[in-house]
């Protein structure tokens, strides 16, 4: 008996591991917070020339959990054309480089149709 439970820690053990690594690689099978079995990847924007990005923000964003949500900030955010953002999920912020003056409304109308909301928006100089 006390064999059968040693066989059955060691194998609970060696699936949490697996499904750790599994998770870590992203190729986890359990959806995401988003929903998502996948991983979302940021999409590259195709002007990478931080001169060509004169306005610099922080954008606050409340939603973000997972990785996959701050793909899925980057990409709504990029898809403008003329920004460029970078997501720190632990500080629940987009840097943004941008080609135009924005304001947070303007932000906010990036994440229209998402699950995620800008709470503050600081330009920095």
């Amino acid at each position: 008996m006390s064999t059968l439970i040693i066989i059955i820690g060691v194998l609970l053990i060696a699936y949490a591991v697996y499904a750790t690594v599994q998770k870590a690689r992203g190729k986890s099978k359990a959806a995401s917070c988003c929903g998502s079995k996948e991983t979302v990847l940021a999409k590259p924007v195709a002007d990478t020339d931080e001169s060509h990005y004169p306005y610099k923000y922080n954008v606050s964003i409340e939603g973000m959990q997972c990785s996959n949500c701050a793909a899925n900030v980057e990409n709504a955010i990029n898809a403008s054309g003329d920004t460029w953002a970078h997501v720190n999920l632990g500080r629940r912020r987009a840097e943004v480089l941008s080609k135009s003056e924005k304001t947070e409304a303007s932000f906010a109308d990036l994440l229209k149709g998402t699950d995620y909301k800008v709470t503050d928006c600081t330009q920095i100089s």
